[in-house]
């Protein structure tokens, strides 16, 4: 009887284990499942050629190897504007731009979410003038075309250049073009000055030697920002911590291993390799971040300034889009 009972006893424990590890197992595969589920079947990324972190990522494929199941594509930009409205009709999920188009976005009611921050860069971008030029200063600006991308950091660099300078909007004639044909127009003379940003500044500075009226400094911070859409963002939280660590990584690369950078950069986007060392150059180390309460205020700046001209057809609240992880907030 003892024997039988114990007979019994070692064969209930044997079930009990066995059903335990079949849970187990069960549950680690549920757990796989579940993050397989959580992983995205679509990334498209928008960048321009200033767009370093992000660049260096694409050349060595990284992404592709930390999201095994989803398909990753990279999409080429001219500048912000158009990326992000790529990004706000749902043909993006993430991109990075300067610090005027989101503005312009944000007010157009486009629905996306601010997610990360890198450091100024108010040395990237410069209000250039041709050697022989009249204009010497930035009130010489009064009543001269002056070229840049409409909505974009140069943009902003602009507005804040011809306050300075104490004179209205309307003392100056912008000319919206896209880099390239601002370049072509700008050394053709059909233009008195540009508004531009790294790397197109460099390669300019380089090419003819113009004359820097300004750089950002004292007028632009030159934020560089991370948005995502906003289904990426609030579905996708984890992606998004796996996309800024490589960011950074790439980053910090882009800092201790400059020549094999310039090297990999230069060979992707067919600049010389002289103007992409002059443009890394005056960049500082730029890992991402989340947004701080210093950088929403400096974007709030922009905002403010573009209604105050009638730039923008409504007033933005920055803060209203900056998507936080910890609390989902959008």
């Amino acid at each position: 009887m003892n024997q039988a009972s114990n007979s019994l006893r070692r064969r209930l424990l044997q079930i009990v284990g066995l059903t335990a590890l079949n849970w187990g197992l069960a549950g680690q595969i549920a757990g796989a499942q579940t993050a397989r589920a959580k992983e995205p079947e679509l990334l498209r990324i928008g960048y321009q050629k200033s767009a370093v972190n992000l660049v260096i990522l694409k050349q060595q494929g990284v992404l592709e190897k930390r999201f095994p199941n989803t398909k990753v594509s990279w999409i080429e930009f001219p500048a912000g504007p158009q990326l992000l409205e790529a990004l706000s009709v749902g043909s993006l999920e993430f991109g990075l731009t300067g610090d005027s188009p989101p503005v312009f976005a944000q007010a157009a009611g486009k629905d996306l979410l601010y997610v990360g921050a890198e450091p100024p860069k108010p040395d990237s971008s410069a209000i250039l003038v041709l050697k022989d030029s009249p204009v010497k200063t930035l009130a010489d600006l009064k009543g001269r075309k002056i070229a840049l991308q409409k909505g974009s950091s140069a943009h902003y660099l602009l507005v804040r250049a011809v306050e300075k300078a104490g004179l209205q909007w309307s003392d100056i004639q912008p000319v919206y073009l896209a880099p390239a044909d601002a370049r072509a127009a700008f050394e053709r003379k059909s233009v008195d000055a540009w508004a531009i940003w790294d790397p197109y500044y460099a390669a300019t500075e380089l090419a003819l030697q113009p004359r820097v009226l300004a750089t950002g400094r004292e007028l632009s911070s030159n934020n560089s920002f991370y948005l995502a859409s906003r289904p990426f963002a609030t579905q996708h939280a984890a992606a998004v911590a796996v996309l800024f660590d490589e960011v950074s990584r790439a980053d910090r690369q882009a800092q201790e291993n400059r020549k094999e950078v310039i090297k990999l950069i230069a060979g992707f986007s067919g600049l010389d390799a002289g103007v992409v060392s002059l443009f890394l150059q005056r960049r500082p180390k730029s890992p991402v971040g989340p947004l701080n309460a210093q950088t929403v205020a400096d974007q709030q700046r922009v905002a403010d300034a573009f209604h105050k001209l009638g730039l923008i057809p409504k007033p933005v609240t920055v803060a209203e889009i900056v998507w936080s992880p910890d609390t989902r907030r959008a």
